[in-house]
């Protein structure tokens, strides 16, 4: 679908009206050129102070009649459904003070995450300002501007790739107890943390940005060219097993199938010690 430039346009400039914003910027979906149907619109407020939970829930009645104002379960925010469009709106509130310390831990001190290292980088790089006082969003956008920190690419795979089967409480390792003890919960939850750091070390090699947690790899298809032979097909052929056995080789010869791949491709870049 289209982006509905016209509803995008009147939600920015509702909150540009307000003394507390500083910025507002669309990312997500949206702005990556991989949206569909089922797409959000994902704006980001900047704010130098709160803004009142009943001005927030005005705004929202202009546009929804169901919607939920400040929610925490994430970045503080709020969600509604437009009612001409049936869009889902998504509107999180950040202070500028985070986002340039977000930027800072990768882009200058080269911090790795276990998992997701460099999202918010992505975020800012990928976002369109829709609304910006004093150009302060256009020189956060500036700063993001910069080739991959090797540092930066180095660090997060050091972090990232021991966990994966090396170190004593690796995720194949707790996948192997999980296994043992039939829990088919944390099974799930630590390949899900296994193909999370996966996907950190595959977008650290490409020196690319690391596009978020959805349609990751289509993103990796799409925007790099050093790959491990067969990703796609290993990586559904392990989360087609949890689904459709509970057979402990199966599981985890899949998982080692995946690693492997990833060491094959660390290796060629030297960027891992035989």
């Amino acid at each position: 679908m289209p982006l509905n430039n016209s509803l995008v346009e009147t939600i920015a400039t509702e909150f540009s009206k307000l003394p507390q914003v500083i910025a507002v910027a669309l990312a997500g979906s949206q702005t990556a050129s991989v949206w569909d149907e089922l797409s959000d619109l994902d704006f980001y407020v900047y704010i130098q102070e709160e803004i009142p939970i009943n001005i927030r829930a005005e705004i929202s009645r202009k546009f929804a009649n169901r919607s939920e104002i400040n929610n925490q379960f994430w970045e503080p925010g709020d969600e509604w459904i437009d009612t001409n469009s049936g869009l889902g709106i998504d509107i999180m509130y950040r202070s500028p003070e985070w986002i340039e310390a977000q930027l800072d831990s990768v882009l200058v001190k080269h911090q790795a995450s276990v998992g997701y290292s460099t999202c918010f980088w992505w975020n800012v790089l990928h976002s369109k300002a829709l609304y910006d006082r004093n150009d302060w969003f256009q020189r956060l956008q500036q700063k993001a501007n910069q080739p991959y920190p090797e540092a930066l690419r180095r660090a997060i795979i050091a972090k990232n790739y021991p966990i994966l089967r090396n170190n004593i409480s690796s995720y194949l390792h707790q996948i192997e107890l999980a296994i043992s003890r039939n829990d088919f919960i944390s099974i799930n939850h630590r390949i899900a943390a296994l193909i999370a750091s996966y996907f950190d070390i595959i977008f650290a090699v490409n020196s690319v940005p690391h596009p978020g947690e959805k349609r990751l790899i289509q993103f990796a298809n799409n925007l790099c060219k050093k790959l491990p032979v067969d990703m796609e097909k290993n990586i559904n052929t392990l989360v087609c097993s949890i689904a459709s056995s509970f057979d402990d080789k199966g599981i985890l010869d899949k998982a080692n199938i995946l690693i492997d791949g990833l060491d094959e491709l660390l290796y060629t870049e030297n960027l891992l010690e035989n």
